[in-house]
């Protein structure tokens, strides 16, 4: 039986339920881990396979592959296929409503999705917009003088991004300010701790590039995950990160430039400046929309009584 966390819980305690046990948390960590690094050793292997068997040059790092393109694409397939297997840990390892991930309603806020997206274009058009001007302003090329790649290879580009890069974001947000905020929310009353460790996580997954970089990591997973705790859901997080990857994505496929090779970890400090304003600002208006809309930041009874009847 699956059982509910109690009424009024807020989002980072929706993990301790009636049947919650110190392992539980631990047991699906470590279930996550080694079921993702599977699956993405054996995409890789199929890819590379079939990439050889098709007489695919060598890429970079010496295997066979179908291209830049395909490389990303396959990437993000990666990661997003770690988005099921949170779901399956959430039912059969925690013992909880699927949906108590996603928000304190038990289900993704779909409206609330939606009010979030023009919000998070704003919010980054403004961030590259700044980084842009700065980086000018410092001297340092931007790269818009640079060859475009054309409209033909543009649009194959863009159309796989937009298939792929919503549900890549997405399993990051389930995996860090999901399963981790509320895997850490279990042991702590207060937020901020499992705030800061999940973003402090969410950056070291991005890997070391530059000390900028890394900070404008930490500081995204800190702000989405305040966010996340104050409306009481992942919608604002996950239309943050969705915009944020597609609109970067896409102007790289626009200039022929997709790669796996970088990440945001990678940022100069042109584009991290112009960043931490323009992600304390997003979280401030997400903020004040919830608040306007009387958006419940923790479990209501109602939702409550309904879920914990249902076997």
């Amino acid at each position: 039986m699956l059982m509910s966390p109690p009424p009024g819980s807020p989002y980072h305690r929706l993990a301790r339920t009636p049947v919650h046990r110190w392992w539980r948390p631990v047991l699906g960590t470590l279930f996550l881990v080694v079921a993702a690094l599977v699956m993405m050793i054996g995409l890789v292997g199929v890819s590379s396979g079939a990439a050889w068997m098709a007489g695919r040059p060598d890429g970079p790092d010496g295997i066979p592959t179908f291209g830049a393109l395909t490389d990303t694409a396959l990437g993000f397939v990666a990661i997003a296929l770690v988005l099921p297997l949170i779901l399956v840990a959430v039912i059969w390892i925690q013992r909880r409503p699927v949906g108590t991930i996603s928000s304190v309603t038990g289900a993704l806020r779909w409206r609330w999705l939606l009010i979030c997206l023009p919000v998070a274009l704003v919010a980054i058009l403004l961030f590259l917009s700044g980084g842009l001007l700065l980086s000018e302003a410092t001297g340092v090329d931007a790269g818009l003088g640079d060859p475009l790649a054309g409209w033909g290879p543009f649009l194959t580009s863009a159309a796989v991004l937009v298939l792929v890069v919503p549900f890549q974001a997405a399993a990051e947000e389930y995996l860090c300010r999901g399963w981790l905020l509320q895997g850490l929310g279990v042991w702590f009353r207060g937020p901020w701790l499992p705030i800061v460790a999940q973003a402090a996580v969410f950056a070291a997954l991005h890997g070391w590039g530059t000390p900028f970089g890394f900070a404008d990591l930490l500081l995204f997973g800190v702000v989405a995950g305040w966010v996340t705790v104050r409306t009481g859901g992942l919608e604002a997080a996950i239309a943050l990160h969705v915009v944020n990857n597609l609109v970067t994505m896409v102007v790289a496929a626009a200039y022929g430039q997709l790669t796996v090779e970088e990440t945001a970890a990678d940022m100069p400090w042109q584009l991290a400046v112009a960043d931490a304003p323009v992600l304390i600002g997003f979280g401030l208006v997400i903020v004040w929309l919830a608040r306007r809309r009387a958006l419940p930041s923790a479990t209501p009874i109602a939702s409550y009584d309904l879920v914990a009847g249902a076997r």
